[in-house]
């Protein structure tokens, strides 16, 4: 083989070799990229089906319910203008309340989010920008709704 087709032939296996390490690489990440939504946009079915996800928002005020079993917990999370059920299986972290914010990672199985870890915020001054924004038009929507006046026909 003459030295000119070796060269190519290394810059071809090299090119080919860079293309699967990248490749690799690429779909590494889209396995382990996991995505965040409000229960508004659950509810609208803007949530992946059979992927793994996240949900935050606050919890609801009363929703908490542990099964007799001592690991298993039913609790509510919203968004102030949707709600979803969140079922979890194991120890909580020690800053989760009700009426403060988390965000569970899980699936959506029949209407029940079935989580896999809880999250919950570590100081009442922060959360995700997104759910911040989904709280924020809830209770603008929820404002609106209390606030309109529906003003009856005048007869003659």
């Amino acid at each position: 083989m003459k030295p000119r087709h070796r060269r190519i032939v290394l810059i071809v296996a090299g090119v080919a070799g860079l293309g699967i390490a990248a490749w690799l690489v690429l779909s590494a990440f889209q396995q382990n990229l996991v995505f965040f939504f409000t229960p508004t946009q659950v509810a609208a079915n803007e949530a992946p089906k059979g992927r793994a996800f996240r949900v935050g928002g606050m919890v609801e005020v009363g929703s908490v319910k542990r099964q007799p079993d001592g690991v298993t917990v039913q609790f509510v999370v919203t968004d102030t203008a949707k709600s979803i059920p969140v079922a979890y299986k194991g120890v909580l972290p020690d800053l989760f309340r009700e009426g403060k914010g988390v965000v569970t990672q899980g699936r959506l199985e029949n209407g029940l989010f079935v989580a896999s870890e809880v999250l919950a915020k570590h100081d009442e001054n922060y959360m995700p920008p997104e759910a911040a924004d989904a709280m924020k038009k809830g209770q603008a929507i929820n404002e609106k709704a209390t606030h309109t006046i529906v003003n009856p026909p005048q007869g003659k």
